[in-house]
């Protein structure tokens, strides 16, 4: 699916992302006219993703933490993203379920995809956040390691120096404010389009 994205989407492509996604037929439609308006090829590459990044976040540096939401929106790791790989990691980063949105966002974190977040990974992408919303975490003076250490304290509940994925879904289950520390709202991208 979506192999030839310069073409309208058939019933079946529609059908399938719709029972796919928690996104409605017109929803898709209009999802897919604005990426090939932008994504002529169909696919949508790693610079173009970060001047996305640079226009929603203007006031910070959003160009390490969209490498690494790249990587996950890039389910195939081809080095681009598909509109079938856009819209199902959209659907869920903007209207799944807490659970898959964490289960999302632990692949995030999970940098190395070794099944565990480090404490270091967990930093690099804290760090990697703080510098995309600029002023607004300067604020708070509250430093990147510092929010981790406390997350990570809590998610470790075994203290073996990582978190799996069960950890993490728990801890952040248990602990509304763990999903803000973490700031899982993190595509910055719209739940819906405008026609």
């Amino acid at each position: 699916m979506g192999g030839d994205a310069s073409k309208e989407l058939t019933s079946e492509e529609l059908l399938e992302l719709e029972r796919r996604t928690h996104f409605t037929k017109k929803e898709i439609r209009l999802w897919h006219k604005y990426f090939l308006k932008d994504c002529p090829s169909g696919n949508l590459g790693k610079e173009d993703f970060q001047l996305i990044y640079k226009q929603i976040f203007p006031n910070g540096n959003p160009a390490k933490f969209s490498k690494f939401i790249f990587s996950v929106f890039d389910a195939d790791s081809s080095g681009s993203i598909t509109f079938d790989e856009f819209i199902k990691a959209l659907s869920v980063t903007t209207r799944g379920t807490l659970k898959q949105k964490l289960t999302w966002a632990f692949s995030l974190y999970d940098i190395d995809k070794d099944g565990k977040i480090t404490r270091d990974e967990m930093i690099n992408i804290v760090t990697a956040i703080f510098e995309m919303v600029g002023d607004k975490m300067e604020e708070k003076q509250e430093t990147p390691a510092s929010r981790v250490n406390v997350v990570f304290t809590v998610m470790d509940t075994n203290q073996d120096g990582y978190v799996t994925m069960d950890e993490f879904i728990n801890g952040a289950m248990k602990d509304q404010w763990i999903v803000t520390a973490l700031s899982l709202d993190l595509t910055g991208l719209p739940a819906s389009v405008e026609p």
